[in-house]
């Protein structure tokens, strides 16, 4: 456990008679492009939460580089490095793109300038010419990178990026793919949580899937793209 940035063992959700999640053992090693998919409802956000602090298990736990967090509170897992973007980017309206970055980094612990690995963060995703810009005016590509950005601010060493593509043409989910691997080349484990097949098996190393809560497959983009449970899982076989 401790060779992994992240792990889940026996983690189980329940909500009333309903058993949203679980039991799930999921490891993610350090650096690692770990894609996560299934239909609604299978129990992909249930997870983030519960690996984010959202949710505390009812069951198994949850270490992170080897630290038992399963009690850790949600913003105290993200100073240790746990960070993720949300389905539905909110950014501080009001504010410049600038100042969406500096509200998070006064909860961060970062080494030098807070102004100056703000504006290298939005250099990163391609929004140096944005950064005096209201927030509301920004595009839903440019969004999404904000989106993005306020979750690497605090130099994370996982990130969950949670449907950062959804709404997206083409040639703009090439554009957040770029900064995904671009990012996870700097060392940072990404588990992606997409509806956007092709991206997800272009980007994944590793995909495991979903359904009713439960971890139904694991393993490369083709080994699931040819998995008889996945296909009846999507397709309704």
């Amino acid at each position: 456990m401790s060779d992994m940035v992240l792990s889940l063992k026996g983690v189980e959700k329940v909500f009333g008679a309903f058993r949203a999640l679980g039991p799930v053992d999921l490891d993610v090693t350090p650096g690692e492009r770990l894609g996560i998919i299934g239909p609604n409802g299978s129990g992909k956000t249930t997870l983030i939460n519960c690996i984010t602090g959202v949710y505390r298990p009812d069951k198994g736990s949850v270490h992170f580089q080897g630290q038992d967090i399963s009690d850790v509170e949600a913003h105290k897992r993200a100073r240790l490095g746990i960070s993720r973007s949300f389905q539905i980017p909110r950014p501080f309206t009001g504010m410049t793109v600038l100042e969406n970055l500096l509200v998070p980094l006064d909860y961060c612990h970062v080494e030098g300038s807070k102004p100056e690995r703000a504006h290298s963060v939005l250099a990163s995703v391609g929004l140096a010419n944005r950064i005096s810009d209201p927030s509301e005016n920004l595009s839903q590509l440019e969004l999404r990178k904000l989106e993005l950005a306020r979750a690497l601010v605090g130099n994370p060493k996982v990130l969950i990026a949670d449907e950062a593509m959804a709404g997206l043409s083409e040639e703009e989910i090439d554009e957040v793919l770029a900064i995904l691997f671009a990012l996870n080349e700097t060392g940072v484990a990404v588990i992606m949580i997409e509806h956007i097949m092709h991206a997800v098996m272009r980007f994944s190393q590793r995909i495991v899937c979903f359904e009713t809560g439960r971890l139904i497959a694991s393993g490369t983009s083709a080994e699931i793209a040819d998995n008889p449970l996945v296909q009846k899982v999507y397709f309704g076989e």
